[in-house]
């Protein structure tokens, strides 16, 4: 479907989206949102269209095929499930974004959106908890996988003595070749954002994100989590909020925390520019310790670190050196105690382009380094229900700094962060047994670390 001139600069006709406007840069998908609930989410929709409906397509074939169930199941969870514990701003956005797509010629609807919204959270995290409550064999075993290599660091850490943070995303490659938007929101309420993110989907999801009170903000997944509260707010819109609201650490753990519903259970890794303070939460459903430093760093693999939280919500064996999680782990800290004092936004963009095995101690991309490539690993990742030569890994990377925070800016690649082409027919024609992801599995090529600012436009 091609998206005409008024979609991608505002369409003169429509008052609702003469603020908002799209341009490609990078390998990435600029887009400029702006207004109430309903005007955000009908300008996310009307201006991403296109990438919308392509993203639906890829996560309804992956999630259809992952659990054996039917779209409709996915979509009667989000109306009856999710819907109900949703704020009214959200709701609006959401709704606003099945408009915009509507209005485009795309034929989604509002719960399809919804679904689309919590495609992290109810396969992996929902549906492991109903097959318990059922005790049924027909539910395939689905684990919660873990997402992204991060850090963040402050203090004598650093070469400036300020706040560094970085992210890379590590998804199925169907989705990752699509998380390529760089969304910049100014809400009626709340604070400016500036985040990478997927189409369709309100919160960046993977979650890297800046805001104008000076947050910084990322994440990365809790290994083989389990738990779930069917009354729970869903996680996609509480980390929206969490980021759209929170003025300080102590507001984003308090968001972030309220109505947890344990769905897409993350270590959040937490910097704010204005005091040079770091934390990090791990948000278990039934344990969430917080750590916090004002002079140091957090590194985050995928491993649960709370002994409480590894006993009594995950499965995660942080004694198996040779998992994707603790080597990882494993060499996060080894970089942190090599760099110290020299920490820079340079230094970080080639953390996430890392490669070093620390258990096998050679270079060798694969599904314990840093930047990930579990297409490449014999072995794939068992504790995430990934077989071998899974086509997944980091699809991209992301860093700032304080001073970076201040102008609400950061740097970021599509692609993988080391800048290594993935070329899906390659690939298919050596693991036939991935034939099923043949019709949307597309090449995913490395851009450019390119700098993007809130409010910037075409060719600045």
């Amino acid at each position: 479907m091609a998206l005409t001139i008024g979609a991608l600069a505002g369409d003169s006709s429509d008052a609702r989206v003469q603020k908002a406007y799209r341009f490609q840069q990078g390998g990435w998908t600029y887009v400029h949102l702006e207004g109430s609930p309903s005007e955000v989410g009908y300008q996310h929709g009307y201006l991403l269209a296109a990438e919308v409906q392509d993203a639906f397509a890829a996560i309804k074939l992956f999630d259809v095929h992952q659990s054996g169930k039917d779209w409709e199941f996915f979509r009667t969870t989000a109306r009856q499930m999710l819907w109900p514990h949703i704020d009214r701003e959200y709701q609006q956005e959401l709704q606003g974004i099945a408009d915009g797509v509507k209005a485009k010629g795309v034929n989604l609807d509002v719960w399809d959106i919804v679904a689309l919204n919590a495609f992290e959270e109810v396969p992996d995290y929902y549906l492991p908890w109903l097959a318990k409550q059922q005790k049924t064999a027909k539910n395939p075993k689905l684990k919660a996988p873990g997402n992204c290599s991060a850090f963040i660091a402050t203090g004598s850490m650093t070469k400036d003595h300020q706040i560094v943070i970085a992210h890379n995303n590590w998804t199925s490659y169907l989705a990752g070749a699509r998380w390529v938007i760089i969304f910049d929101i100014q809400p009626q309420h709340g604070n400016r954002i500036l985040m990478d993110g997927f189409p369709g989907v309100i919160t960046s999801d993977d979650d890297f994100g800046i805001n104008s009170a000076g947050m910084m903000i990322s994440e990365t997944t809790i290994t083989q989590f389990e738990g779930w509260d069917p009354k729970g707010k869903p996680e996609f819109m509480r980390s929206r909020k969490a980021m759209q609201y929170a003025n300080s650490i102590d507001d984003y753990v308090r968001i972030i925390k309220e109505g947890n519903n344990g769905g897409y259970a993350n270590d959040w890794l937490l910097g704010d520019r204005k005091t040079g303070e770091i934390a990090y939460l791990e948000l278990g459903l039934k344990n969430t310790p917080l750590w916090r430093s004002k002079d140091g760093y957090f590194v985050s693999s995928n491993f649960a670190r709370d002994p409480k939280v590894i006993k009594e919500e995950t499965t995660f064996d942080p004694a198996d050196a040779s998992s994707s999680p603790n080597a990882r782990r494993a060499r996060w800290e080894g970089l942190m105690k090599e760099a110290k004092g020299k920490i820079d936004v340079s230094m970080a963009q080639q953390f996430l382009a890392d490669h070093v095995d620390s258990f096998e101690k050679k270079e060798q991309a694969d599904e314990r380094s840093l930047c990930g490539h579990v297409d490449a690993s014999p072995r794939g990742v068992k504790e995430w229900g990934w077989n071998d030569y899974n086509p997944g890994g980091a699809v991209q990377g992301k860093a700032a700094d304080s001073g970076m925070a201040a102008k609400m800016s950061f740097v970021a690649r599509a692609g993988h962060p080391c800048g290594q082409d993935f070329l899906a027919a390659d690939f298919l024609e050596r693991h036939p047994e991935y034939s099923w992801q043949k019709p949307l599995l597309r090449d995913m090529k490395a851009g450019p670390w390119t700098v993007f600012t809130a409010g910037q436009k075409e060719n600045q």
